[in-house]
């Protein structure tokens, strides 16, 4: 989740430490200037295939990313109390 626009970055990748310190530190062009990001969530798959279908489901069907936004919001919810 960006810190500062509070708003979600979806992607995928096969090294999720590297990952994100490559967008905390502005090396990933697309998410610069939306720095810095915390990990709030993640799912993990045992096939690449698998994980990009997810990814794409997430980023096109409304109805699957609200689900996970409920999840989200009721986890960091019970994490604040």
């Amino acid at each position: 989740m960006s810190q500062q626009d509070r708003d979600l970055y979806i992607g995928s990748t096969s090294d999720l430490r590297r990952r994100l310190s490559e967008h905390n530190s502005g090396k990933s062009f697309s998410t610069a200037s939306r720095r810095p990001f915390k990990l709030v969530y993640y799912e993990a798959y045992s096939a690449e295939a698998e994980a990009r279908k997810r990814e794409s489901s997430l980023k096109l069907h409304g109805q699957a990313r609200r689900q996970l936004m409920i999840r989200l919001q009721t986890s960091l919810r019970q994490a604040k109390s």
